[in-house]
Parts: C-alpha cells; sequence; structure tokens
C-alpha cells in the first residue's frame, strides 16, 4: 500500500513531468515550488535514482524517470476517472477533458458547440490545445483529439467528424492581374507561393493534386513560409501569393471576393477530419459527454 505521502510524491513528480515546470506545476497544485521540489527530492531518495534533469532553464525526464512516469500515468488517470465518477452520481458529469485539435478542425466542429456543451455540463472543464503539430496523445497527456485521419494512429478509436475534404489553391484578384493565373499544378513551380511546414517538421508541406486516379505531388517554392495555416491564407488576400488550404478554410474569402479559387480539377475529395481517443478500459463520464455531443453535432 502507499502511503499518503508516496502518493502525493508520485503525484508531484507527475504535474512536473507534464509541465516540464517546477513553477506551473506548484501553480497546477496550489502548492510552493520550494514545497513541490522537496517532494521531488524525497521521491528521488526512496527509489534511489534520480527522476528529474533540472537546469535553471529547463526540466527533463531521466530515462528512469520517464519508465515511472509510463508506469503511473495510467494508473493516475484511473484515480482521477474514480473521483469524477463519484462526483457525476451526485449530480451532471464533472471534471477536465484535454483536448488537442489542428486549428480548422477546432473552427469547424468544436467552436460551433461550445456555448450549448458548457451551458449543458458547467462542471465539466474543457482545456484545448490548439496546435497543427501531430503529438502522441498519450504522451502529451490528452484525452482526446481531433485531426486528419491520415495522421491517426492505428490503434486509436477514430470517429468520422463531417464530410470529406478538398483542397485548393487560392490568390488575390490583384495578384493574378499582376503574375498571371495557373492553368495547370506545374505553373505553379513559377508563381509565388505561401508554403505551409507542419509544426515539428523541418521541409515545408508540398501541395498534393490529383490526375487520373493518382496523386501527385509539386514543391512549390515562393517568399514566405508559416506554420499556421490561417496565416498563409491571410496573406494571400493581401496579395502576397498563392497559398493552398482546405475550402472550407477559404469560403469567407471566396465569397466576399477577396480570393480566387485555382487548379480545381486537380483537387479531389480526401478523408477529412476524425474526433480520436486511445482504446481505453474506462471512460470518464465527462469525457464521454464531450464525445456523445461532438457526434450529435458534427
Amino acid at each position: 500500500m502507499l502511503s499518503s505521502s508516496d502518493y502525493g510524491a508520485l503525484r508531484a513528480f507527475a504535474a512536473v513531468a507534464e509541465e516540464s515546470s517546477f513553477s506551473r506545476a506548484a501553480q497546477t497544485l496550489g502548492v510552493s515550488p520550494s514545497a513541490l521540489s522537496q517532494m521531488v527530492r524525497g521521491l528521488e531518495d526512496r527509489v534511489g535514482a534520480r527522476l528529474l534533469n533540472r537546469t535553471t532553464r529547463s526540466v527533463s525526464l531521466t530515462e528512469t524517470g520517464r519508465m515511472l512516469l509510463d508506469r503511473i500515468r495510467p494508473a493516475m488517470g484511473d484515480l482521477g476517472a474514480a473521483v469524477q465518477d463519484v462526483r457525476s452520481t451526485n449530480g451532471r458529469p464533472a471534471g477536465t477533458v484535454r483536448v488537442h485539435a489542428f486549428r480548422v478542425a477546432a473552427e469547424l466542429f468544436l467552436a460551433p458547440m461550445l456555448a450549448q456543451f458548457t451551458r449543458d455540463y458547467p462542471e465539466i472543464v474543457l482545456d484545448v490545445t490548439l496546435d497543427d503539430k501531430v503529438s502522441d496523445i498519450v504522451a502529451g497527456g490528452f484525452d482526446v483529439a481531433i485531426r486528419l485521419g491520415e495522421t491517426i494512429e492505428r490503434d486509436m478509436v477514430a470517429i468520422r467528424l463531417g464530410p470529406d475534404l478538398r483542397q485548393v489553391a487560392v490568390a488575390s484578384p490583384a495578384y493574378l492581374a499582376e503574375h498571371g493565373t495557373p492553368s495547370t499544378p506545374d505553373d505553379l513551380l513559377h508563381h509565388r507561393c505561401i508554403r505551409w511546414r507542419w509544426p515539428g517538421r523541418g521541409a515545408p508541406y508540398a501541395w498534393e493534386f490529383h490526375e487520373k486516379g493518382r496523386w501527385f505531388t509539386v514543391a512549390v517554392d515562393g517568399p514566405l513560409i508559416a506554420d499556421s495555416r490561417g496565416f498563409g491564407i491571410a496573406a494571400a488576400a493581401t496579395g502576397a501569393g498563392i497559398a493552398f488550404a482546405i475550402e472550407e478554410a477559404v469560403a469567407p474569402y471566396v465569397r466576399d471576393g477577396r480570393l480566387v479559387p485555382l487548379l480545381e480539377a486537380w483537387s479531389a475529395p480526401f478523408p477529412g477530419f476524425f474526433l480520436c481517443y486511445p482504446q481505453q478500459r474506462h471512460m470518464s463520464p465527462a469525457l464521454r459527454a464531450f464525445v456523445d455531443r461532438l457526434k450529435s453535432t458534427s
């Protein structure tokens, strides 16, 4: 049996590991950084190994610390779920649901349901991270993610949200008047293209097109690279170049004439966004309420 001090020390260690910071973890747990540091050092003394590498600027897990975190994270998740279940028996589902979502996916599926969801479940807190990086859901401490189907690990539960998507090239009327309109995807090699980089990856994304039953890519070039699709679309609307994004994201710009779709004959549909989460023995009532609501409104 764990003593109360052992449990507190493990919880302290897990918080520091998740936040990569003693000060942020201390705020989360409601203790002082010095008290938190003492608890972690006491745990290291009891297990006889260093669990965290500390510098004046950063905190990282040692290999032993990573092994310990991997072992205790599921158990702590189960304990948290158990407490939430008890709270839920006294009323509504309660607790925190940590969500990782691609930015466009959050605009399309998450934002429209938030107002009603928060009214219906006032004791649920949605902790939402908007990031186009393909993160490990479990390692990141997330309960659920909304992302493109092609980026989902095979062992995840995946629920389709919405129809297929298409990506289209777009440019402003001013840009086209000055530089001309590309007639084929290869013509893009002679244009100023606004490129996008998957967060966490080195090379910019190569634009994908479809012709005669096959997909092919064009490695475009241009004066601007960004890790935000929205920033690239807005830049294209100013005349900075040609952007490439899903139709839903550029639709408002196209409707008001700020952007013009290009090369649509080469833009084919592909599987869109999915809600995904790890297979698990137990799903908390709060997570179940969120999943069910997103499914019903998408």
